[in-house]
C-alpha cells in the first residue's frame, strides 16, 4: 500500500475530523508539558540538589525522550490507539491490566491537580496571606464548579494559554540575562551542588522532582486520530516540544541558581516570583504572579477536566461503578465524576507537600510508561503495511531501565499514598464487576422464567 493511499484509508476510515496540523500539535503538546509544574517545582528541586538546578532538569529530559520515542512508535503504529490503555489492551490482552494503567493515568491527573492547588495558593499567599488549606480547598471547588458549567475546549484556547505560561518563562530568562550583562548575579553558583549529598545521588532525587515538569506529553497520543498526516508529523511534534520545554526549563534553572541561592529559593512559596523580583527592574510583581496564577489554576482545570471525563467514560465501558456516569441534565457534565475527584483532590492536599504530591504524580505515571515501553517490544510482532516511527531497540530497553531505577528513588510515604489510591480503584472494579455478573445472573433467571 502506498502512503497516500495509507493516509487516504486513515482519513476515511476516521470519524473524527483531522484538524489538528504538525504545527497545532507542536503547540498542543509544548502547551501540556510547559505547564505550571515548573512555577512551583524549582524551589523544590534547589532544596533536592543546590544550585546547579539545570542538572536534574537535563537528566530527567533525557529520560522524557525515551519514553517518548516509544510513544511515538506506537501512535504512528497505530494511529487509531488511544493511549497507553488501549496499547496495554493491545499488547497484553488483560482487561485488569488495561484498567490499572487507564486508571493510573486517573489517579495521576487527580494528584496533580491536588499539587498545583497548593503550588497557587504559594503563589496567592504572596499578594493576599491566608491559611493554604483553606486557598487549595475553595481554588478546587472553585475549579470543580467551572467544570461543572461546561468548558469547551479548543486548541485555539490551548495556544493563548501556551503563550502566556511561555511568555512569564520568557520573561525571566531575559530579565536574568540583563542582570549579567549589568555585572550582577553569582555564576558560580550553576555548578555547586547541595552539601552532606555526594552529587549524583543529588541529582538522581531531584531529577525524580524534575521529571514531573516534563509529563503531559503522553496526553497527545489520545488526539492521534484528529492530526493531519500523524505518521509523519507526530515524532516531529513531539520531540520538538520536548526539546523545547527542555531547553526552556535549564536556561529557568540556570537564571534561578544565578539570581538567588537555593536556600531562597527553597523557602519561597513563589520562587520565581521570588527571582523577577530579585533582577531589581521593578516588573510589578502582581503582573508576573497573575501569569503564575493563570499557568497554575489553567493546569489544575484541564487535569481535572480530564479526569472527570476519564472516570465518566470508565463508567460508561462498565469498569467503574455506572454512578459516575451520571451527568447534569442541562449541562450534560458528569457531576457525579466531578464531585467525587475534586473530593479525593481535597483529602490529597491534607496528605503531603507539593514535592510529595508531585513524587506521587511520577510513580503512577511510572507504571503507565512502564507498561507502554514493554507494549512497543511486544507488538514488535505485529507489522503494518504503513511506514511508521521505529525506535532503535536498545531505546525502549534504556526506557524501561529508567523507569526502574526512578521507581527505586520513591520513599515508603509516597508507595502508600499512590498504592492506596490504585487499592481504592482495585475495589471499584472489583465491586463493578460483581456488580455486572448479578444483574446478568438475574436477567437469565427472568429469561428462563418466561420461558
Amino acid at each position: 500500500m502506498h502512503q497516500t493511499e495509507a493516509v487516504e484509508q486513515e482519513r476515511s476510515d476516521s470519524k473524527l475530523k483531522k484538524g489538528i496540523s504538525g504545527k497545532l500539535l507542536f503547540l498542543f503538546i509544548l502547551g501540556d508539558v510547559l505547564g505550571a509544574g515548573i512555577y512551583a517545582l524549582v524551589g523544590v528541586i534547589a532544596g533536592e540538589v543546590g544550585g546547579a538546578i539545570w542538572v536534574p532538569m537535563l537528566i530527567a529530559l533525557l529520560l522524557a525522550l525515551l519514553t517518548a520515542a516509544s510513544y511515538a512508535e506506537l501512535v504512528t503504529k497505530y494511529p487509531r490507539a488511544g493511549g497507553a490503555a488501549v496499547f496495554a489492551e493491545r499488547a497484553y490482552r488483560k482487561p485488569m491490566i488495561s484498567f490499572l494503567v487507564g486508571y493510573a493515568m486517573l489517579a495521576a491527573g487527580v494528584t496533580s491537580a491536588a499539587g498545583l492547588s497548593i503550588a497557587f495558593a504559594g503563589y496567592f499567599t504572596e499578594f493576599l496571606p491566608g491559611p493554604q488549606l483553606l486557598i487549595t480547598s475553595v481554588f478546587l471547588i472553585a475549579v470543580a464548579l467551572l467544570n461543572a458549567r461546561g468548558i469547551k475546549e479548543s486548541v485555539r484556547s490551548n495556544v493563548v494559554m501556551t503563550v502566556i505560561e511561555v511568555s512569564g518563562l520568557i520573561l525571566v530568562i531575559v530579565l536574568v540575562a540583563l542582570m549579567l550583562g549589568a555585572g550582577d548575579g553569582e555564576i558560580g553558583r550553576v555548578t555547586d551542588f547541595r552539601d552532606g549529598v555526594s552529587a549524583p545521588v543529588a541529582v538522581l532525587g531531584a531529577a525524580l522532582i524534575a521529571y514531573y515538569s516534563f509529563v503531559g506529553f503522553e496526553v497527545s497520543a489520545n488526539v492521534a486520530e484528529e492530526v493531519q498526516n500523524v505518521r509523519k508529523v507526530y515524532p516531529k511534534a513531539l520531540f520538538g516540544a520536548l526539546l523545547t520545554a527542555g531547553v526552556v526549563y535549564v536556561l529557568i534553572g540556570l537564571a534561578a541558581s544565578v539570581t538567588l541561592s537555593p536556600q531562597d529559593l527553597e523557602s519561597s512559596d513563589g520562587p520565581l516570583l521570588a527571582v523577577v523580583e530579585a533582577t531589581g527592574f521593578g516588573i510589578p510583581s502582581w503582573l508576573f504572579g497573575t501569569v503564575a496564577l493563570i499557568a497554575v489554576a489553567n493546569g489544575a482545570l484541564l487535569t481535572m477536566i480530564m479526569a472527570s471525563r476519564l472516570t465518566y467514560g470508565m463508567a460508561e465501558e462498565g469498569l467503574l461503578p455506572a454512578v459516575f456516569g451520571r451527568v447534569l441534565p442541562n449541562r450534560r457534565t458528569p457531576w457525579v465524576a466531578i464531585v467525587v475527584t475534586t473530593a479525593v483532590a481535597l483529602v490529597l492536599t491534607f496528605t503531603g507537600g507539593l514535592a510529595a504530591l508531585a513524587e506521587t504524580v511520577v510513580l503512577l505515571l511510572l507504571f503507565v510508561f512502564l507498561s507502554t515501553n514493554i507494549a512497543v517490544l511486544v507488538v514488535r510482532k505485529d507489522e503494518v503495511e504503513e511506514k511508521h516511527f521505529t525506535a532503535p531497540t536498545i531505546v525502549p530497553v534504556l526506557a524501561i531501565l529508567s523507569c526502574l531505577v526512578l521507581l527505586t528513588q520513591q520513599d515508603g510515604a509516597v508507595w502508600l499514598r499512590a498504592g492506596i489510591l490504585m487499592a481504592i480503584g482495585v475495589g471499584l472494579y472489583l465491586l463493578t464487576r460483581i456488580k455486572r455478573q448479578k444483574t446478568t445472573e438475574h436477567h437469565e433467571e427472568l429469561h428462563h422464567g418466561s420461558n
